[in-house]
This record gives C-alpha cells, sequence and structure tokens, in this order.
C-alpha cells in the first residue's frame, strides 16, 4: 500500500492536499483511508517535520536523493519522540474544543509554542491551532481576559500578577509550563562600551517589555544590588519587544533587559553590546509560560490535556540541543520571529558574538525547561512586593500552589518520557544570594533598596 505521507520518497511531491482536507494527493484517498490511524498518525508526524526541514520541496528531493532514505529517516528518528508521542495520544478523550487561538509574542521564549505548528505537535493531538502573532504583553493580558485567545504565550509573572487583579481585570489565570528558562540580557548602546560598570549607569534610560515580567525585576535586582536605585536613579519604560532595537538605535534608550533574539538583533546591526546574560543574574530562572484561564480548562478538560500533551512534547525536544539548528529553521520564518535565522542560531546554540568583539560559547544561554516550581512563583511575588505593585500581606504560598500547575506538569511530562522531578519548591541562587521559599517575607524585607518599609 503506497503511503499517502511518505516524505522520504525523492520522486514524489509532498504538496498536494484532498479535498477531505488531508495532505494527500485526491487520488490517493481511497488508500489513505484503508490505512491504519496509527501508521497515517507516524506518517503525517515525519511529513510535517521533513516539511518543516525542508519547506522549498525542490530542495527535500534533492536531499534525499543525495542521502538516501533510510539515512534521513534515521536522522528524524533521531528528533522526533515518535514512540512517546503514539502512547501520549491513546489517552486521551473526547475534544470539547478543536479549533483554538493560542496568542503569542515574537520572541524566542516562545520556542515551544510555536514550533508545535510547523512541527505537527498540535495536529498529532487532533488540535487545530491558529497563532495568533500579538504586538505587546498589555494585549496578550487582554485578548486572554475577553476571551479572544483559549490560551497564551505569558511573562511568567502575569498569571499570578492577573489572578491578583494588579493592572487588570481579576481573573484566576494559570502557568502551565514555564516555556523557556535563561535567555535574555543587558543590552547596552554602543556607545556605553566604556560604561560597563553599573554604578556609572544614574541617568540611564533602560526598556522592559512589561512591568509583570522577569526582565522587569531582574533589571531592578541587578540595578539595586550594584547600588542604583530602578525608581530614583534611572527610568524604566515599557517597551514591545519588537520596538527595542529601533528605540536603542534612535537613542531613546540607553539600553534594555530584553528577550531574544532581539539582544543578539542589537548586535548583529552594530547598535549594541550584551552586558550581562540573565543567566548569570540567576542561572536557570523562568521566563516565559503557557498559560490558560481556570474557566478553560473547567469547560475544556480533554482538549486542556490534548494541548498541554502537545506543548511539553515540544519543550521536550526543544531542551535538546542537538535540535536546535533545526528548531531555529523551523521558527525563522516571516509568519512566526520574523528574524535571520543566524540570529536565532546564535541564540538557541549559545554561540554568539557579544559585540565586544568575543565570540562567546554558552550553551545554556536559552533553555527549556517546563517545569512550573512554585518556588519561582513565590519569588516573584516578593519582587512584586519589595517594589510596591502589590501591598498589605501576601499569601505567598497559597496564591504560588493555586497559579503554578506542578502536579500537572509532572504528570504529562512523565508521558511525555521527560523524568519529572521532585519537589515543589526548589532553592536557587540569586545574584549569590540564596532564595528560602519557606521564608518569603523576610527575604521581601531583606534588601536595602526597597519601596517596603524596614521589618
Amino acid at each position: 500500500m503506497t503511503n499517502a505521507y511518505d516524505a522520504f520518497d525523492a520522486d514524489k511531491p509532498l504538496m498536494l492536499r484532498c479535498a477531505c482536507g488531508q495532505d494527500h494527493a485526491p487520488g490517493e484517498h481511497g488508500q489513505a483511508t484503508g490505512s491504519s490511524e496509527e501508521e497515517l498518525s507516524c506518517n503525517f508526524m515525519e511529513a510535517s517535520l521533513v516539511k518543516a526541514l525542508f519547506p522549498v520541496d525542490s530542495v527535500r528531493r534533492s536531499f534525499l536523493r543525495a542521502v538516501g532514505a533510510n539515512t534521513a529517516r534515521a536522522a528524524i528518528a533521531s528528533v522526533l519522540p515518535m514512540s512517546a508521542l503514539q502512547a501520549m495520544a491513546q489517552d486521551k478523550g473526547p475534544l470539547e474544543k478543536k479549533d483554538l487561538k493560542i496568542g503569542f509574542i515574537a520572541i524566542t521564549c516562545a520556542t515551544p509554542l510555536i514550533m508545535a505548528e510547523p512541527l505537527g505537535f498540535y495536529r498529532q493531538q487532533g488540535l487545530n491551532v491558529q497563532l495568533m502573532k500579538t504586538a505587546g504583553w498589555a494585549l496578550i493580558r487582554d485578548k486572554m481576559i475577553n476571551r479572544e485567545h483559549d490560551a497564551s504565550h505569558f511573562l511568567s509573572p502575569m498569571p499570578l500578577a492577573i489572578s491578583m487583579g494588579l493592572g487588570s481585570t481579576q481573573v484566576p489565570m494559570n502557568v502551565a509550563t514555564i516555556q523557556n528558562t535563561n535567555g535574555q540580557a543587558i543590552t547596552l548602546h554602543v556607545k556605553h562600551k566604556d560604561k560597563r560598570d553599573p554604578k556609572s549607569w544614574k541617568g540611564f534610560k533602560f526598556a522592559v517589555p512589561f512591568e509583570y515580567s522577569m526582565h522587569n525585576f531582574l533589571l531592578r535586582y541587578y540595578l539595586a544590588e550594584n547600588g542604583i536605585n530602578p525608581d530614583t536613579d534611572v527610568q524604566i519604560r515599557v517597551t514591545p519587544p519588537p520596538e527595542m532595537v529601533a528605540n536603542l538605535r534612535a537613542g531613546n534608550i540607553d539600553g534594555f533587559l530584553g528577550p531574544d533574539p532581539f539582544n543578539q538583533r542589537a548586535v548583529y546591526d552594530e547598535v549594541g553590546f550584551i552586558h550581562i546574560l540573565s543567566k548569570e543574574i540567576w542561572d536557570g530562572h523562568p521566563c516565559c509560560a503557557f498559560g490558560v484561564s481556570e474557566d478553560f480548562i473547567q469547560k475544556n478538560p480533554n482538549t486542556f490535556a490534548a494541548l498541554y500533551r502537545a506543548v511539553i512534547t515540544s519543550s521536550l525536544m526543544a531542551s535538546q540541543p542537538k535540535d536546535r539548528e533545526l528548531i531555529a529553521k523551523v521558527i525563522a520564518p516571516a509568519q512566526y520571529l520574523n528574524q535571520p535565522e543566524t540570529v536565532i542560531a546564535q541564540v538557541l546554540s549559545g554561540k554568539f558574538a557579544d559585540g565586544l568583539g568575543n565570540i562567546r560559547n554558552v550553551p545554556d544561554r536559552a533553555n527549556f525547561d517546563p517545569v512550573p516550581w512554585q518556588s519561582m512563583a513565590v519569588w516573584m511575588l516578593t519582587q512584586m512586593k519589595r517594589w510596591g505593585y502589590v501591598k498589605g500581606d501576601v499569601n505567598y504560598r497559597q496564591i504560588a500552589e493555586k497559579v503554578f500547575m506542578l502536579t500537572d506538569a509532572k504528570k504529562y511530562m512523565a508521558q511525555a518520557g521527560w523524568k519529572p522531578p521532585e519537589g515543589a519548591y526548589r532553592k536557587f541562587k540569586v545574584m549569590g544570594k540564596e532564595f528560602d521559599p519557606a521564608k518569603p517575607e523576610e527575604y521581601a524585607r531583606s534588601f536595602a533598596i526597597s519601596k517596603m518599609n524596614p521589618a
């Protein structure tokens, strides 16, 4: 029987769509429907990956003629966890909603959510996902609150803030997974190459993508540890990530703590240099998240589970350094990041020019660990308290455990072949100072530079 999805046939185009809506030639409709569901599913997944890797069909066919189908298939098998995908697909109930809109900002932090579309992870779970490129974080928030998007790429602190009614209407929101860890930097204008000491930054203007962002909290932390009061000694303004490089070029800002690929794009355009990677402030820090409303989960439990499976599977692939070159190719196109592939590859591989004449090699510059540690949520809440974003008493543990869905993440990680970690309140260090999640109020009051009154 002919394989209607055979991506490894060098003599066959991989671009015809049948009237039934499936990716096969109209004349092969009967053959396709005669295959087993499992076989069709496997073949479709392979074809999706090959399509993403070789969007120009003539290039795919030339490659296959050069290396042979078996070699190509072995390479695909090393990248795509087919057995885990098939096992997960069997454990599902009927979907309440198949057509979904998922919001995202065009940054590398959204890699798992983005790549799941061209690589077929959503469709493997029976979902028809429309990725909605969105201009800024306030719009992401509003579209989720107004139910225009079913799920979204979030900054990790945003679901906490929305759930608490900070800066918006109060709506229960959840962090299902962390999308990325590390992957940010402080980038300065090239005119400041002689001002590498943060203590010399009084009067500087900085950009961050949103108030309720790790970027804002990490920049404030870094400045304060160097004796700079972020509220009185510098200006911090909210700027959508795609506008950061243009503002740096125009001299409207002196620097930004922002997401990639814009740190690397500033270097690529020769308007900025990378002062410090965010991993050098807190190695392993969370940045962005995949989130949904509590209402969506309650009304669409099977759809949510399918979406969770797709995103976790995508995160597992994104976490593998060997797959980063492929991923850079998949997420670079205009409908996704719309950036030069070389810029994204530098970010994901960790081998990059820093704008100071150096080529650095930091393999975990950007990483993709999906665990929504509740201790991370507690740390974010301490910084909201420290800088006056939240007033009065905060029930840190209750909010963290309500919003960060750690138990669910571990469940689906295990199904995807990922060994889930133990515990919920992992300890970590920020600029050498250990954070004890059991003593959040004490920690929030421990800083010399803060909006909180001393204890």
